[in-house]
This record gives C-alpha cells, structure tokens and sequence, in this order.
C-alpha cells in the first residue's frame, strides 16, 4: 500500500477490529488498542509533510487505481499544498480524543473508540480524494460514524441532535450529487477533477453548479443562515464528538468551496461572491453577538465556531493570495483552539455535570493547572499575537482591508466581539471567589488530562509563534488555484 492508502485504511482497520473484537469486560484493553491504533496512524502521516515538495503546486503521493471501469471511476488519490496539513491535523486530534475518552466513557468502549478510528480514515479520505465520486463517497460516509456517535453517547436530546444533523447535511449533498452527474455527462464519462477543472463552462452552467455545491458545503461550513443545527448538535454531543465536529468536520466545507467550487465554477464565483461575503460577514458580526448572550458554555463556543469558520469563507471569496492562505490557516487554527475549548468544557462536566455558566465562579482557586491551559485557550479564541488564534484572522483582515476598507473594519470588529464573548465566559467560570460547593470539591487534572491538553497547548503556541512550516507548503498551490480562478472558464 502507498503512504496515502495506509493513512486512510491503517485507522479504519483498527477501527474495525475494535467495533468486531472488542468487548465491554476487556475495556482497558480496548483503551490501549484504540490508542496505539490512533498512535500509529498519525506516526504514518508525518513522513507525508517531511517528504512534501513545497515549491510545486502538483499532486504528491498520487495513487491511481480502477475502481468501477463502467463508469470510469477511480480510486484517485493524491495531496498538494492545500490539503496536506489537514490530513495532519485529522490524525493528530484523533489521538487527542483517544485519550479524552479514556476515562469519561465506561460503556461500549469499543464502539465509541472504533467510530472515532473509522471516521478518522473517511476524513482523511475527503483529503486526498481526487475522483470526484470517491471524494462523494468518503464525504457522506463521515456522516455514518458521527450520527451514531452522537445519537448514542450524547445527552439527553441526542437523538433529535443526531437527526438534525444527518437530514441537514445530507440534503445539501444530495444537490452536488446532481451536480456531480451534471460534470460527468458534461465530461463525457469522466469524474476525474483535475478534468472538470480545465472544462470550458459557460455562465449558466457554472451558476448552477456553484449552487449546487454551495448547499452541500455552505450547510457543513456551516455558514449563515443554515448554521442552526450546530449549536445543537455541539450541545448533544459527547465531548469527543463535539471536538471532532468543530476541529475537522466543519472543515470539509471550506475546503471544498476550494477544490470544487472555485476551480469548476471561477466565473461564478467571481459573479457571487458579493453574497459569499455577505453572509460571512454575517456570520462574523451577527453570530459573534449571539454567542455574547449565550449561558451554556457548548452553545458559546459552537456560535463563536460559526463566527471563526466565517473569517475562513470571507478570505476565500477575495480572491487574494494573503486571504486565501489566511483562510486555510484559520481553518487550521480553528482546529486547534475549538477541540481544546470543548475538550476543557469536558473537562468541567465530568466532574460537575452541567454546562451552565452560572454552575461555576471561581474555578481557578480550586484547579489552578486545569485553569492556566482553559485560559491560554481562551486567549487563542480571543485571537491573542502568539496563539495559533491570532495568524489567520490577522492576514483575511489585511487582506480585507487591501480588498475594501470598510469590509475590512467590519471584519476586524469580529476581534472585539470574540474577545467581548469569550472573556466574559472566562470572568465568570473561572474567576472571583468559589459560589458553590460543586466548585469547592473539584479536583485538579489528573495526568490524562494534563497530557491531552499540552498536546493542544503545545500545537497552538507552535502555530502562534512559527506559523512558517503552515504557511510554506500551501503558496504553490493557492498560487496555481487563484491563475486558474483569474483566468475564467468562459468559452471564447
């Protein structure tokens, strides 16, 4: 097997040993075997970032295998520089949430493990997919270890939480499947993307098509206005899931506003993207008030998600080497800083059972250590200079501000609204005198918890501090997209 296969079937296969073997009375064993599964799957990514060729904007690590001839379908996979980091990212969190999970779920332990080590793989498939069906296939089935995942180990409305977000996102992608049809025939007989990018489209056409994969990617963004099942699927969710969700799921949107919408449809995008960045704009300032008002802790930082994933949308549709890289780096960024948000939010349940803010004062007296990460989290939410938060944001509001001022005051008002939401949060959960008993009792983290959340403390600092390695590896490739972009597809 090639380097891409082994990343995407090495989780998968683990995960599917652990759903056929495994067994509640063997837990620990269980435990162990997830995370040496999770251990080596990301051991097996890092060779693809240390054998990356930055300075072209090629496919790497290409495979190319017939899949189903009759329809000329291909098991085509590959990685440039847009597409690489989030592989990484995908196996690297996978671990984190392992060890989350350690303690915290005590009943079919190997089904919550398995679906996390599955979806791992699916998601790393989407990645590399470069055969538009298996990009499809690997898309939907993400959709299948998530559902259960939350339907199963959620709270108390997990399983209208689990069908809000299947129907929500499944519809959307039932338009880019007739979109995909539309290609192929198009094409004729032809799913390969790298083909589709080069057609000639006319106005009309690439309309529809950009429609079409905005209601699949716009819904998984989520971008406003169809970001309303996010807040509760976050609220539902076991911890692990909610981090998953927010770190890479959300990702799969933007990141195929990139590989399909963009290159397919350029005219198109260039003709809609006033909308594109309205309704990121939106999503910056109106879902950044939202969140200032909200009194669950999950509910908070679910709509300062949709707030962060907006700067990602608003870089990309500026059609700007500096705002689209600043997009990918946010998106990136986010991943980091939202599953630590969640995961410290985890934190506090296990040991208190509510997320409400007003549950908690004071928590700082009573788990200092646990306290010190919760507030550097938080600083990189803020988009504090030196936390991963701050690289992203800061290039799409200089590209922004280069693209029209006034967008670009706008969206650096967003700064001010995510510091505003989420101090206010860190005030009163953590700071001041302890109000209650269920804060007196609390316990500081234990070595488990110390570990999973200095893995992310380390990971936001790095990005923070040297965002070089992150930024590197994407200008060939962003470069090559925007010429493609400029240039149109309109036939002469």
């Amino acid at each position: 097997m090639e380097m891409l296969s082994l990343a995407i079937w090495t989780p998968i296969v683990f995960g599917v040993l652990l759903l056929v073997l495994g067994r509640d009375e063997h837990a620990h064993s269980v435990r162990w075997f997830a995370l040496i599964g999770a251990v080596v799957s990301f051991l097996l990514t890092l060779p693809l970032y240390f054998q990356f060729n930055p300075a072209t904007a090629d496919m790497q690590f290409v495979e190319l295998l017939p899949w189903i001839d009759r329809f000329n379908i291909h098991y085509h996979l590959g990685l440039d520089g847009i597409s690489l980091w989030f592989v990484l990212l995908t196996s690297f969190i996978t671990v984190v949430v392992v060890i989350a999970g350690w303690e915290v779920i005590t009943e079919r332990v190997n089904q919550y493990m398995g679906a996390f080590l599955v979806l791992s793989g699916l998601l790393i498939g989407v990645f590399c997919a470069l055969d538009a069906m298996l990009f499809y296939v690997f898309f939907e089935a993400t959709l299948i270890p998530m559902y259960l995942i939350i339907g199963v180990w959620g709270g108390p409305n997990k399983i209208y939480a689990a069908f809000k977000f299947f129907l929500y996102t499944l519809l959307g992608s039932l338009l880019m499947l007739v979109a995909l049809i539309y290609l192929y025939i198009a094409s004729e007989g032809s799913f390969d993307l790298a083909t589709w990018q080069q057609m000639p489209l006319a106005l009309t056409p690439q309309t529809f098509l950009f429609f079409a994969f905005f209601a699949a990617f716009a819904v998984k963004v989520p971008m406003w206005p169809v970001h309303t099942w996010l807040p509760d699927v976050h609220v539902e969710a076991p911890t692990g899931g909610s981090a998953v969700l927010a770190a890479i799921m959300l990702k799969l949107g933007a990141y195929g506003f990139l590989r399909f919408s963009l290159p397919i449809a350029p005219d198109a995008s260039h003709e809609w993207a006033w909308l594109m960045l309205a309704l990121s704009l939106v999503a910056v300032v109106y879902v950044g008030l939202v969140a200032i008002v909200q009194q669950d802790m999950k509910k908070l930082v679910a709509y300062s998600s949709v707030a962060h994933m907006g700067f990602v949308t608003f870089g990309f549709f500026m059609f700007s080497e500096l705002g689209v890289i600043g997009g990918i780096v946010q998106m990136i960024a986010h991943g980091f800083v939202s599953a630590a948000m969640f995961l410290c939010i985890g934190v506090l349940y296990d040991r208190v059972h509510s997320r409400e803010i007003a549950s908690y004062g004071g928590v700082v007296n009573t788990m200092p250590k646990f306290a010190a990460f919760a507030l550097l989290f938080a600083m990189a939410n803020c988009g504090l200079p030196g936390t991963a938060g701050f690289v992203g944001e800061w290039m799409v509001i200089l590209a922004a501000v280069k693209f029209n001022f006034w967008l670009g005051m706008l969206a650096a008002s967003a700064l001010v609204f995510g510091a505003a939401y989420t101090l206010w949060m860190v005030k009163r959960v953590y700071l001041g005198p302890v109000v209650n008993e269920d804060v007196k009792a609390l316990t500081d983290i234990n070595a488990r918890e110390m570990l999973m959340l200095s893995l992310l403390a380390v990971a936001v600092l790095w990005m923070g501090i040297y965002p070089k390695p992150f930024t590197d590896v994407m200008n060939a490739s962003v470069t090559q997209l925007l010429q493609q972009v400029a240039i149109g597809k309109l036939p002469l």
